[in-house]
C-alpha cells in the first residue's frame, strides 16, 4: 500500500511541469498520501534531496515557467549501483512510489527503477512532442506559442528590410514544433526530419518565393539538421536574397505555461495518482483523442510516432 509518493522532473525543462507537480501533490494529499518533491531529478533522488510538501507550498506553481524543483542531466543513473543508492535513499525516507515527469530519458530511468521493485509512473513533460503514445506532451503548446510570437516579430523586420530568415527551432527528431509553427505563421519554406530538404532545394524555394513577390521569406528548420549560418550564406549566394540566420534556442523552454499546458498537466497529474493507487506500475500517462490512458513505459519508449504526412499537407495548403 502506498503511503508516501515522490515527484521529480528530469531532462529538459518544459512549461507546465510545475502544474503537474502541483497536481500530483494535491491529488496525493486528497487521498491521504504524503507527497515529497525531489530536487534536481534523478541526481536528487540518488542524493536523497527530498522535501515533504503541503498544498500551500505549491499553490502558485501553475503560473511559473521551467521547473521549480529543478532538473539535471545525470547519465550515471544508467548504472545499477547508482540506482541502488537512489532506492536506498527512498527507503530511508519510506517513499513507496515515484512520479517521473520528463521525456524518453526520464521514462527509461523510471522503467529501470520499476524492474528493481519501485512503483513508478511517467508523465510526458517535453516541449518536443516526441512521445508517440500521447497526442500532446506537457510544454508543447507553450513552446509553440513562443516560437510563433518570435516568428511574427521576425516577419515584421524581414518585411521592412526585404530579407529572408532561416529560423531554427527545437524538436530533436520530431518536426511537430516546426510544422505547427509553419502552419500558424505561413512560413514560405519548411524543412523537418520527416521531410528534409537539401540546401539547394531550400535555396530554390527562396528564389521562387522572391520571384512570386514575397518581400519577407521565413525558412523554418528543425534543430541539428543544418549549420544555419552556412545555410543562410548559401541561400543568399544562390537566390540573391539577403538572408539572416536565427536560432531560438532555449527561450523556447521558458515562460509561464499557456492554459493548454496547465490544464493538460493538471489532469495528467491527478490521473497518475489515481492509477498508482489502483495498483498500476511501470506505466506512462497518455492522452489520445481527449481520453486519458496508461501504457507500459518501455513500450512507450520503443514506439515510433505516426506519420506527419497529413500535417505536412495542411502546411502545403497554408502558404
Amino acid at each position: 500500500m502506498i503511503k508516501k509518493i515522490a515527484i521529480l522532473t528530469s531532462g529538459g525543462d518544459a512549461p507546465g511541469m510545475n502544474s503537474a507537480v502541483k497536481s500530483v501533490v494535491n491529488a496525493s494529499l486528497e487521498k491521504g498520501l504524503k507527497p515529497y518533491v525531489v530536487y534536481e531529478g534523478f541526481l536528487g533522488l540518488t542524493n536523497g534531496n527530498f522535501k515533504e510538501v503541503e498544498k500551500k507550498d505549491v499553490k502558485f506553481f501553475s503560473t511559473l515557467g521551467g521547473t521549480s524543483i529543478y532538473s539535471a542531466r545525470y547519465p550515471e543513473f544508467k548504472e545499477e549501483k547508482t540506482r541502488k543508492k537512489a532506492i536506498a535513499k527512498m527507503q530511508e525516507q519510506g517513499i513507496d512510489a515515484l512520479v517521473a515527469i520528463g521525456g524518453d530519458g526520464s521514462y527509461m530511468g523510471a522503467a529501470k527503477l520499476t524492474k528493481m521493485g519501485i512503483k513508478t509512473i511517467g508523465l510526458p513533460g517535453t516541449i518536443d512532442n516526441d512521445i508517440a503514445s500521447t497526442d500532446y506532451t506537457i510544454g508543447f503548446h507553450t513552446a509553440l506559442n513562443t516560437i510563433v510570437s518570435a516568428l511574427d516579430k521576425t516577419r515584421d523586420t524581414s518585411e521592412s528590410h526585404m530579407r529572408a530568415n532561416v529560423v531554427e527551432v527545437m524538436g530533436r527528431n520530431c518536426g511537430d514544433l516546426a510544422i505547427h509553427a509553419a502552419i500558424a505563421t505561413g512560413a514560405e519554406v519548411l524543412s523537418v526530419p520527416e521531410r528534409k530538404l537539401t540546401e539547394k532545394e531550400i535555396s530554390t524555394k527562396v528564389k521562387q518565393a522572391r520571384e512570386e513577390g514575397n518581400r519577407s521569406i521565413i525558412i523554418i528548420v528543425t534543430e541539428n539538421m543544418y549549420d544555419i549560418d552556412s545555410l543562410a550564406k548559401k541561400i543568399e549566394s544562390f537566390s540573391k536574397v539577403e538572408t539572416r540566420a536565427l536560432s531560438l534556442r532555449h527561450i523556447q523552454r521558458g515562460g509561464s505555461p499557456v492554459a493548454e499546458d496547465r490544464t493538460l498537466a493538471t489532469i495528467m497529474g491527478a490521473f497518475a495518482v489515481e492509477r498508482l493507487m489502483a495498483g498500476e506500475n511501470g506505466v506512462a500517462v497518455n492522452i489520445k483523442d481527449n481520453k486519458l490512458s496508461t501504457k507500459d513505459i518501455l513500450e512507450v519508449v520503443k514506439m515510433k510516432r505516426q506519420s506527419n504526412d497529413e500535417l505536412l499537407r495542411h502546411y502545403d495548403l497554408s502558404k
